[in-house]
């Protein structure tokens, strides 16, 4: 998700609007970058996906509270470098190796390893719109696998710790079907974080602003636990020692 929070349809045109609320547990903060769509980086704020996804109206998503929640709980984690490449209204498979929005997401992660960067994890929020036929939501969880593991070799990062979101709402009646594909994905450092239950926009398809902060603070949550993996441990303490570095984390919110 992009980050909807706080968008709704004026009553008179019918146009959305984001109210322009940031909660402060999505203010900016210095060791806080995002990496803009002219690929330099920049001090993060919402709306985090605004020059990305800019043909549609953005607002709050979960990718600041994420960070901040994060360097809350470990203050000496070093700065963190947030990569939004997430374009609304998507289905999987136009994320497919190939496409645009695949070869937009690696050259942006590639841009975001220069000089330094180490890359974290994925942040995966997507599926909305392949609810809407069956064919599609059948074929989710093929494709998802598909897609990740495409992404993890042309990053040549097979174990990238992937944390994907399980939805909350979608556009179709095949939601269960989605939704059991995201929390049946087997590879292996793929969490899943479930968004059902959390509170929704009156459109009853985007989370609202407070969910979006507590989707961001679970999400931070499940990336911690994540670099306790055996799989993953040793390269966090020898990064502990080299806090000069940027930690890039990719923030694919695509609904």
């Amino acid at each position: 998700m992009a980050g909807r929070g706080g968008v709704v349809n004026d009553t008179k045109s019918g146009i959305p609007s984001w109210d322009g609320i940031v909660p402060v547990q999505c203010q900016p903060n210095p060791s806080i970058l995002r990496l803009s769509a002219s690929l330099t980086w920049v001090q993060a704020h919402e709306p985090l996906h605004a020059d990305i996804d800019y043909n549609k109206t953005n607002g709050v998503g979960p990718g600041m509270s994420f960070a901040n929640a994060i360097l809350t709980k470990v203050p000496n984690f070093g700065s963190i470098g947030l990569v939004p490449c997430a374009i609304g209204g998507t289905t999987i498979s136009e994320w497919a190796k190939g496409g645009f929005l695949y070869e937009q997401l690696v050259r942006r992660t590639q841009a975001a390893l220069q000089n330094g960067g180490v890359i974290r994890a994925m942040l995966w929020y997507q599926g909305e719109s392949d609810t809407e036929i069956k064919e599609d939501a059948d074929a989710y969880k093929g494709r998802l696998d598909k897609f990740f593991t495409d992404l993890r070799a042309d990053l040549e990062y097979p174990v990238l710790p992937i944390i994907q979101v399980a939805l909350a709402s979608g556009k179709g009646p095949y939601v269960k079907i989605v939704r059991n594909a995201q929390l049946g994905i087997k590879l292996p450092s793929v969490q899943c974080v479930d968004a059902k239950g959390l509170p929704l926009e009156p459109d009853k398809l985007h989370l609202t602003t407070p969910a979006q902060v507590q989707l961001g603070e679970t999400l931070a949550d499940a990336f911690l636990q994540s670099l306790h993996n055996p799989i993953h441990i040793t390269k966090w303490f020898l990064f502990a020692r080299k806090q000069q570095q940027r930690q890039a984390i990719l923030a694919l919110f695509s609904e």
